[in-house]
Protein backbone atom coordinates (compact mmCIF):
# COMPACT_ATOMS: atom_id res chain seq x y z
CA UNK A 1 0.00 0.00 0.00
CA UNK A 2 1.24 3.56 -0.68
CA UNK A 3 2.81 5.29 2.32
CA UNK A 4 1.26 8.56 3.50
CA UNK A 5 3.96 11.23 3.78
CA UNK A 6 2.74 13.85 6.24
CA UNK A 7 5.78 16.14 6.49
CA UNK A 8 5.46 17.25 2.83
CA UNK A 9 1.75 17.86 3.46
CA UNK A 10 2.25 20.16 6.45
CA UNK A 11 5.29 21.85 4.87
CA UNK A 12 3.33 22.77 1.74
CA UNK A 13 2.17 26.38 2.17
CA UNK A 14 -0.67 25.59 -0.21
CA UNK A 15 -2.17 23.33 2.46
CA UNK A 16 -4.40 25.66 4.48
CA UNK A 17 -6.85 23.25 6.15
CA UNK A 18 -6.39 19.70 7.44
CA UNK A 19 -9.53 17.91 8.61
CA UNK A 20 -9.07 14.88 10.88
CA UNK A 21 -12.16 12.70 10.76
CA UNK A 22 -13.26 9.17 11.58
CA UNK A 23 -15.15 7.14 14.15
CA UNK A 24 -15.16 8.04 17.84
CA UNK A 25 -12.31 6.91 20.06
CA UNK A 26 -9.71 6.39 17.33
CA UNK A 27 -7.37 9.24 18.32
CA UNK A 28 -8.55 12.14 16.12
CA UNK A 29 -7.87 14.73 18.83
CA UNK A 30 -4.36 13.46 19.55
CA UNK A 31 -3.59 13.22 15.84
CA UNK A 32 -4.76 16.80 15.24
CA UNK A 33 -2.75 18.10 18.21
CA UNK A 34 0.41 16.20 17.25
CA UNK A 35 0.23 17.48 13.67
CA UNK A 36 -0.30 21.01 15.00
CA UNK A 37 2.79 20.83 17.20
CA UNK A 38 4.92 19.41 14.41
CA UNK A 39 3.71 21.92 11.81
CA UNK A 40 4.31 24.86 14.17
CA UNK A 41 7.81 23.68 14.98
CA UNK A 42 8.49 23.44 11.25
CA UNK A 43 7.57 27.10 10.73
CA UNK A 44 3.79 27.17 10.17
CA UNK A 45 1.35 29.47 12.00
CA UNK A 46 -1.18 26.88 13.17
CA UNK A 47 -4.49 26.86 14.99
CA UNK A 48 -6.02 23.58 16.14
CA UNK A 49 -9.82 23.54 16.49
CA UNK A 50 -11.05 20.66 18.62
CA UNK A 51 -14.54 19.56 19.53
CA UNK A 52 -13.39 17.08 22.19
CA UNK A 53 -15.07 17.89 25.54
CA UNK A 54 -12.60 15.75 27.53
CA UNK A 55 -10.11 18.67 27.58
CA UNK A 56 -7.15 16.32 27.10
CA UNK A 57 -5.81 18.59 24.37
CA UNK A 58 -5.54 21.57 26.72
CA UNK A 59 -3.75 19.50 29.34
CA UNK A 60 -1.25 18.07 26.87
CA UNK A 61 -0.46 21.58 25.63
CA UNK A 62 0.03 23.00 29.10
CA UNK A 63 -3.10 25.18 29.00
CA UNK A 64 -5.52 25.31 31.93
CA UNK A 65 -8.56 25.23 29.66
CA UNK A 66 -9.65 25.87 26.10
CA UNK A 67 -12.63 27.89 24.98
CA UNK A 68 -14.04 29.52 21.87
CA UNK A 69 -11.05 31.87 21.58
CA UNK A 70 -7.72 30.63 20.16
CA UNK A 71 -5.02 30.55 22.84
CA UNK A 72 -1.29 30.50 22.16
CA UNK A 73 0.59 27.37 23.25
CA UNK A 74 3.87 28.05 25.04
CA UNK A 75 6.89 25.78 24.71
CA UNK A 76 6.72 25.43 20.93
CA UNK A 77 10.21 25.34 19.45
CA UNK A 78 9.14 26.93 16.20
CA UNK A 79 11.42 28.17 13.46
CA UNK A 80 10.78 31.04 11.07
CA UNK A 81 7.95 32.42 13.20
CA UNK A 82 6.13 29.14 13.74
CA UNK A 83 3.37 29.37 16.34
CA UNK A 84 0.61 27.15 17.67
CA UNK A 85 -2.80 28.23 18.93
CA UNK A 86 -5.54 25.93 20.17
CA UNK A 87 -9.24 26.29 20.87
CA UNK A 88 -12.23 24.15 21.75
CA UNK A 89 -15.55 24.75 20.03
CA UNK A 90 -18.26 26.28 22.18
CA UNK A 91 -21.32 25.40 20.12
CA UNK A 92 -23.73 27.85 21.76
CA UNK A 93 -21.23 30.69 21.91
CA UNK A 94 -20.49 30.30 18.19
CA UNK A 95 -24.21 30.48 17.41
CA UNK A 96 -24.49 33.58 19.63
CA UNK A 97 -21.61 35.20 17.72
CA UNK A 98 -23.42 34.63 14.43
CA UNK A 99 -26.53 36.32 15.79
CA UNK A 100 -24.55 39.24 17.21
CA UNK A 101 -22.65 39.70 13.95
CA UNK A 102 -25.68 39.63 11.64
CA UNK A 103 -28.46 41.36 13.64
CA UNK A 104 -29.00 44.78 15.11
CA UNK A 105 -28.27 44.94 18.87
CA UNK A 106 -31.95 45.10 19.90
CA UNK A 107 -32.98 42.25 17.61
CA UNK A 108 -29.92 40.21 18.62
CA UNK A 109 -30.88 40.55 22.28
CA UNK A 110 -34.43 39.39 21.51
CA UNK A 111 -33.10 36.34 19.69
CA UNK A 112 -30.58 35.41 22.37
CA UNK A 113 -33.26 35.60 25.07
CA UNK A 114 -35.80 33.57 23.10
CA UNK A 115 -36.46 30.12 24.70
CA UNK A 116 -36.68 28.36 21.33
CA UNK A 117 -33.35 29.82 20.23
CA UNK A 118 -31.73 28.76 23.51
CA UNK A 119 -32.87 25.18 22.95
CA UNK A 120 -31.85 25.25 19.29
CA UNK A 121 -28.37 26.63 19.94
CA UNK A 122 -27.68 24.27 22.84
CA UNK A 123 -28.68 20.93 21.42
CA UNK A 124 -30.51 20.81 18.12
CA UNK A 125 -29.48 17.79 16.01
CA UNK A 126 -26.61 18.79 13.73
CA UNK A 127 -25.93 22.09 15.48
CA UNK A 128 -22.50 21.03 16.74
CA UNK A 129 -21.34 19.95 13.31
CA UNK A 130 -22.77 23.08 11.69
CA UNK A 131 -21.10 25.35 14.23
CA UNK A 132 -17.78 23.56 13.73
CA UNK A 133 -17.99 24.50 10.07
CA UNK A 134 -19.08 28.05 10.95
CA UNK A 135 -16.03 28.40 13.18
CA UNK A 136 -13.80 26.99 10.45
CA UNK A 137 -15.12 29.62 8.05
CA UNK A 138 -14.49 32.37 10.60
CA UNK A 139 -10.91 31.23 11.22
CA UNK A 140 -10.18 30.98 7.51
CA UNK A 141 -11.57 34.47 6.88
CA UNK A 142 -9.30 36.04 9.50
CA UNK A 143 -6.15 34.91 7.64
CA UNK A 144 -4.22 35.08 10.93
CA UNK A 145 -3.05 31.47 10.56
CA UNK A 146 -1.69 29.76 7.48
CA UNK A 147 -2.79 26.28 8.63
CA UNK A 148 -6.03 25.28 10.36
CA UNK A 149 -6.32 21.75 11.73
CA UNK A 150 -9.85 20.60 12.56
CA UNK A 151 -10.70 17.76 14.93
CA UNK A 152 -14.18 16.78 13.80
CA UNK A 153 -17.08 16.06 16.17
CA UNK A 154 -17.36 12.51 17.55
CA UNK A 155 -20.36 11.53 15.46
CA UNK A 156 -21.84 8.04 15.32
CA UNK A 157 -21.71 8.22 11.57
CA UNK A 158 -18.98 9.88 9.58
CA UNK A 159 -21.67 11.25 7.29
CA UNK A 160 -22.96 13.61 10.00
CA UNK A 161 -19.97 15.87 9.58
CA UNK A 162 -20.64 16.34 5.86
CA UNK A 163 -24.42 16.45 6.04
CA UNK A 164 -25.05 18.63 9.10
CA UNK A 165 -24.20 22.06 7.60
CA UNK A 166 -26.60 21.55 4.71
CA UNK A 167 -29.20 19.92 6.93
CA UNK A 168 -29.29 22.74 9.48
CA UNK A 169 -29.03 25.37 6.76
CA UNK A 170 -31.98 23.78 4.96
CA UNK A 171 -34.00 23.69 8.18
CA UNK A 172 -33.37 27.34 9.00
CA UNK A 173 -34.09 28.36 5.42
CA UNK A 174 -36.78 25.77 4.71
CA UNK A 175 -40.46 25.86 3.86
CA UNK A 176 -41.62 25.22 7.43
CA UNK A 177 -39.69 28.19 8.79
CA UNK A 178 -40.86 30.40 5.93
CA UNK A 179 -44.44 29.37 6.61
CA UNK A 180 -44.09 30.38 10.26
CA UNK A 181 -42.41 33.57 9.16
CA UNK A 182 -45.26 34.62 6.84
CA UNK A 183 -47.44 36.29 9.53
CA UNK A 184 -44.52 38.36 10.75
CA UNK A 185 -43.78 39.52 7.22
CA UNK A 186 -47.38 40.71 6.72
CA UNK A 187 -47.23 42.62 10.00
CA UNK A 188 -49.81 44.42 12.20
CA UNK A 189 -53.49 43.51 12.27
CA UNK A 190 -53.34 42.04 8.79
CA UNK A 191 -50.65 39.67 10.00
CA UNK A 192 -52.69 38.63 13.02
CA UNK A 193 -55.74 38.16 10.82
CA UNK A 194 -53.70 36.00 8.45
CA UNK A 195 -52.41 33.99 11.41
CA UNK A 196 -55.87 33.56 12.95
CA UNK A 197 -57.72 32.73 9.74
CA UNK A 198 -55.31 31.38 7.16
CA UNK A 199 -53.22 29.33 9.61
CA UNK A 200 -55.73 28.51 12.31
CA UNK A 201 -55.87 24.83 11.41
CA UNK A 202 -52.11 24.42 11.22
CA UNK A 203 -51.31 26.36 14.36
CA UNK A 204 -54.09 24.64 16.25
CA UNK A 205 -52.67 21.23 15.36
CA UNK A 206 -49.11 22.28 16.11
CA UNK A 207 -50.22 23.87 19.36
CA UNK A 208 -51.67 20.56 20.49
CA UNK A 209 -48.56 18.64 19.46
CA UNK A 210 -45.89 21.08 20.61
CA UNK A 211 -47.70 23.24 23.14
CA UNK A 212 -49.05 26.71 22.63
CA UNK A 213 -46.20 28.49 24.40
CA UNK A 214 -43.59 26.57 22.42
CA UNK A 215 -45.23 27.48 19.14
CA UNK A 216 -45.39 31.13 20.21
CA UNK A 217 -41.67 31.04 21.06
CA UNK A 218 -40.90 29.56 17.63
CA UNK A 219 -42.90 32.25 15.87
CA UNK A 220 -41.24 34.99 17.90
CA UNK A 221 -37.84 33.49 17.09
CA UNK A 222 -38.66 33.28 13.39
CA UNK A 223 -39.84 36.88 13.32
CA UNK A 224 -36.62 38.08 14.94
CA UNK A 225 -34.42 35.92 12.67
CA UNK A 226 -36.18 36.98 9.48
CA UNK A 227 -33.20 38.84 8.02
CA UNK A 228 -30.69 36.11 8.90
CA UNK A 229 -32.12 32.92 7.45
CA UNK A 230 -30.70 33.31 3.96
CA UNK A 231 -27.22 33.71 5.42
CA UNK A 232 -27.21 30.27 7.01
CA UNK A 233 -27.54 28.45 3.72
CA UNK A 234 -25.11 30.84 2.02
CA UNK A 235 -22.45 30.21 4.64
CA UNK A 236 -23.12 26.46 4.61
CA UNK A 237 -22.61 26.37 0.85
CA UNK A 238 -19.46 28.50 1.12
CA UNK A 239 -17.98 26.21 3.78
CA UNK A 240 -18.83 23.16 1.71
CA UNK A 241 -16.95 24.63 -1.25
CA UNK A 242 -14.06 25.44 1.10
CA UNK A 243 -13.87 21.77 2.07
CA UNK A 244 -13.65 20.84 -1.62
CA UNK A 245 -10.92 23.36 -2.39
CA UNK A 246 -7.38 22.21 -3.30
CA UNK A 247 -5.94 23.78 -0.12
CA UNK A 248 -7.96 21.37 2.07
CA UNK A 249 -6.77 17.87 2.97
CA UNK A 250 -8.82 15.21 4.74
CA UNK A 251 -7.13 12.67 6.99
CA UNK A 252 -9.28 9.69 7.90
CA UNK A 253 -8.17 8.38 11.30
CA UNK A 254 -8.83 4.79 12.39
CA UNK A 255 -7.46 1.98 14.51
CA UNK A 256 -6.72 -1.50 13.09
CA UNK A 257 -10.08 -2.78 14.31
CA UNK A 258 -12.93 -4.02 12.15
CA UNK A 259 -15.57 -1.44 13.08
CA UNK A 260 -13.20 1.54 12.90
CA UNK A 261 -11.87 0.54 9.48
CA UNK A 262 -15.36 -0.19 8.18
CA UNK A 263 -16.30 3.38 9.14
CA UNK A 264 -13.08 4.64 7.57
CA UNK A 265 -13.84 2.82 4.29
CA UNK A 266 -17.33 4.32 4.24
CA UNK A 267 -15.92 7.80 4.78
CA UNK A 268 -13.29 7.33 2.05
CA UNK A 269 -16.03 6.42 -0.40
CA UNK A 270 -18.19 9.38 0.64
CA UNK A 271 -15.30 11.85 0.30
CA UNK A 272 -14.63 10.54 -3.18
CA UNK A 273 -18.31 10.90 -4.09
CA UNK A 274 -18.34 14.50 -2.82
CA UNK A 275 -15.06 15.27 -4.64
CA UNK A 276 -13.32 16.25 -1.42
CA UNK A 277 -9.51 15.93 -1.30
CA UNK A 278 -8.41 12.88 0.70
CA UNK A 279 -4.77 12.87 1.79
CA UNK A 280 -4.86 9.38 3.25
CA UNK A 281 -5.51 7.16 6.25
CA UNK A 282 -3.82 7.47 9.64
CA UNK A 283 -3.86 4.03 11.24
CA UNK A 284 -3.43 4.56 14.96
CA UNK A 285 -2.30 2.23 17.75
CA UNK A 286 -0.70 -0.39 15.54
CA UNK A 287 1.11 -3.07 17.52
CA UNK A 288 4.54 -4.37 16.61
CA UNK A 289 7.01 -6.96 17.81
CA UNK A 290 10.77 -7.14 18.14
CA UNK A 291 10.62 -10.91 17.68
CA UNK A 292 8.28 -11.34 14.74
CA UNK A 293 10.22 -14.44 13.69
CA UNK A 294 8.85 -16.37 16.68
CA UNK A 295 5.32 -17.41 15.71
CA UNK A 296 2.45 -17.73 18.18
CA UNK A 297 2.34 -21.50 17.62
CA UNK A 298 6.03 -22.00 18.37
CA UNK A 299 5.84 -19.75 21.43
CA UNK A 300 2.87 -21.68 22.83
CA UNK A 301 4.55 -25.03 22.16
CA UNK A 302 7.72 -23.87 23.88
CA UNK A 303 5.73 -22.62 26.89
CA UNK A 304 3.95 -25.99 27.21
CA UNK A 305 7.25 -27.88 27.03
CA UNK A 306 8.72 -25.69 29.75
CA UNK A 307 5.69 -26.16 32.00
CA UNK A 308 5.86 -29.93 31.58
CA UNK A 309 9.59 -30.01 32.31
CA UNK A 310 10.47 -31.42 28.91
CA UNK A 311 13.17 -28.83 28.27
CA UNK A 312 16.56 -28.52 29.91
CA UNK A 313 19.22 -25.89 29.69
CA UNK A 314 22.16 -27.44 27.88
CA UNK A 315 24.56 -24.89 29.31
CA UNK A 316 25.59 -23.47 25.95
CA UNK A 317 22.56 -21.24 25.56
CA UNK A 318 20.55 -23.79 23.55
CA UNK A 319 17.51 -25.69 24.66
CA UNK A 320 15.99 -28.95 23.49
CA UNK A 321 14.06 -32.03 24.56
CA UNK A 322 15.70 -34.02 27.32
CA UNK A 323 17.70 -36.91 25.91
CA UNK A 324 17.39 -35.71 22.29
CA UNK A 325 20.13 -34.42 20.01
CA UNK A 326 20.85 -30.73 20.14
CA UNK A 327 18.87 -29.94 17.00
CA UNK A 328 15.90 -28.05 18.50
CA UNK A 329 15.43 -24.27 18.11
CA UNK A 330 17.37 -21.87 20.28
CA UNK A 331 14.42 -21.39 22.63
CA UNK A 332 16.34 -19.49 25.26
CA UNK A 333 17.25 -16.85 22.67
CA UNK A 334 13.69 -16.79 21.34
CA UNK A 335 12.28 -16.46 24.84
CA UNK A 336 14.57 -13.49 25.43
CA UNK A 337 13.34 -11.92 22.20
CA UNK A 338 9.77 -12.58 23.26
CA UNK A 339 10.41 -10.83 26.54
CA UNK A 340 11.82 -7.80 24.73
CA UNK A 341 8.85 -7.82 22.34
CA UNK A 342 6.14 -8.22 24.96
CA UNK A 343 7.29 -5.97 27.82
CA UNK A 344 6.84 -2.22 26.99
CA UNK A 345 9.73 -1.07 29.14
CA UNK A 346 12.51 -3.35 30.26
CA UNK A 347 13.02 -3.48 33.99
CA UNK A 348 16.44 -2.48 35.33
CA UNK A 349 18.88 -5.35 35.37
CA UNK A 350 19.48 -6.57 38.91
CA UNK A 351 23.02 -6.79 40.15
CA UNK A 352 24.14 -10.26 41.31
CA UNK A 353 23.66 -10.68 45.02
CA UNK A 354 26.92 -10.52 46.90
CA UNK A 355 27.77 -13.81 48.55
CA UNK A 356 28.67 -13.97 52.21
CA UNK A 357 32.41 -14.61 52.57
CA UNK A 358 31.78 -17.64 54.82
CA UNK A 359 29.47 -19.36 52.35
CA UNK A 360 30.93 -21.72 49.75
CA UNK A 361 29.95 -21.33 46.11
CA UNK A 362 28.39 -24.77 46.09
CA UNK A 363 26.17 -23.88 49.05
CA UNK A 364 25.09 -20.42 47.78
CA UNK A 365 22.06 -21.64 45.88
CA UNK A 366 20.52 -25.03 45.41
CA UNK A 367 19.67 -24.37 41.75
CA UNK A 368 16.43 -26.36 41.80
CA UNK A 369 14.06 -23.59 42.88
CA UNK A 370 15.82 -21.07 40.66
CA UNK A 371 15.54 -23.28 37.59
CA UNK A 372 11.82 -23.79 38.24
CA UNK A 373 11.21 -20.07 38.61
CA UNK A 374 13.11 -19.34 35.41
CA UNK A 375 11.10 -21.94 33.52
CA UNK A 376 7.79 -20.49 34.75
CA UNK A 377 8.88 -16.93 33.96
CA UNK A 378 10.05 -17.90 30.48
CA UNK A 379 6.82 -19.83 29.84
CA UNK A 380 4.80 -16.79 30.89
CA UNK A 381 6.77 -14.51 28.57
CA UNK A 382 6.32 -16.95 25.70
CA UNK A 383 2.55 -16.99 26.24
CA UNK A 384 2.51 -13.20 26.37
CA UNK A 385 4.42 -13.13 23.10
CA UNK A 386 2.00 -15.64 21.56
CA UNK A 387 -0.91 -13.35 22.45
CA UNK A 388 0.93 -10.37 20.98
CA UNK A 389 1.47 -12.27 17.73
CA UNK A 390 -2.22 -13.12 17.56
CA UNK A 391 -3.03 -9.41 17.90
CA UNK A 392 -0.56 -8.59 15.12
CA UNK A 393 -2.08 -11.21 12.84
CA UNK A 394 -5.62 -9.93 13.47
CA UNK A 395 -4.57 -6.33 12.79
CA UNK A 396 -2.81 -7.39 9.61
CA UNK A 397 -5.89 -9.19 8.31
CA UNK A 398 -8.02 -6.13 9.07
CA UNK A 399 -5.57 -3.81 7.27
CA UNK A 400 -5.42 -6.16 4.29
CA UNK A 401 -9.21 -6.07 3.91
CA UNK A 402 -9.18 -2.27 3.87
CA UNK A 403 -6.29 -1.99 1.40
CA UNK A 404 -7.89 -4.58 -0.87
CA UNK A 405 -10.98 -2.36 -1.10
CA UNK A 406 -9.01 0.91 -1.38
CA UNK A 407 -5.51 0.20 -2.75
CA UNK A 408 -5.17 3.82 -3.84
CA UNK A 409 -5.37 5.24 -0.29
CA UNK A 410 -2.01 6.15 1.23
CA UNK A 411 -1.58 4.91 4.82
CA UNK A 412 0.56 6.07 7.74
CA UNK A 413 0.84 3.50 10.53
CA UNK A 414 1.37 4.85 14.05
CA UNK A 415 2.90 2.53 16.61
CA UNK A 416 0.92 2.08 19.83
CA UNK A 417 2.33 3.85 22.87
CA UNK A 418 2.41 2.17 26.30
CA UNK A 419 0.43 5.06 27.87
CA UNK A 420 -1.62 8.18 27.20
CA UNK A 421 -0.20 11.46 25.95
CA UNK A 422 -0.05 14.12 28.65
CA UNK A 423 2.36 16.80 27.42
CA UNK A 424 4.12 18.36 24.45
CA UNK A 425 6.85 15.72 24.57
CA UNK A 426 4.20 13.05 24.09
CA UNK A 427 2.64 14.97 21.19
CA UNK A 428 6.10 15.27 19.59
CA UNK A 429 6.55 11.50 19.94
CA UNK A 430 3.21 10.95 18.20
CA UNK A 431 4.27 13.40 15.50
CA UNK A 432 7.47 11.42 14.92
CA UNK A 433 5.46 8.23 14.50
CA UNK A 434 2.91 9.92 12.25
CA UNK A 435 5.55 11.20 9.87
CA UNK A 436 7.55 7.96 9.82
CA UNK A 437 4.98 6.70 7.31
CA UNK A 438 5.02 3.00 8.08
CA UNK A 439 5.93 1.34 11.34
CA UNK A 440 9.11 -0.81 11.18
CA UNK A 441 8.37 -4.55 11.19
CA UNK A 442 11.12 -5.25 13.68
Amino acid sequence: MPVLELDPLIDDLGTRIIVCCGAGGVGKTTTAAALGVRAAERGRRVVVLTIDPARRLAQSMGIDSLDNTPRKVDGIKGSDGGELHAMMLDMKRTFDEIVEAHAEPERARAILENPFYQSLSAGFAGTQEYMAMEKLGQLRARDEWDLIIVDTPPSRSALDFLDAPKRLGSFLDGKFIKLLMAPAKVGGRAGMKFLNVGMSMMTGTLGKLLGGQFLKDVQTFVAAMDTMFGGFRTRADATYRLLQAPGTAFLVVATPERDALREAAYFVERLAAEEMPLAGLVLNRVHGSGAAGLSAERARAAAENLDEGRMTDRGDGKAGLSGSPATSPELSDLATAAAVSSVPEAAPTAEPAAQHPDVDDADAVTGTDTDTDVRHLTAGLLRLHAERMRVLAREQRTRDRFTALHPEVAVAEVAALPGDVHDLAGLRAIGDRLTAGRMPSA
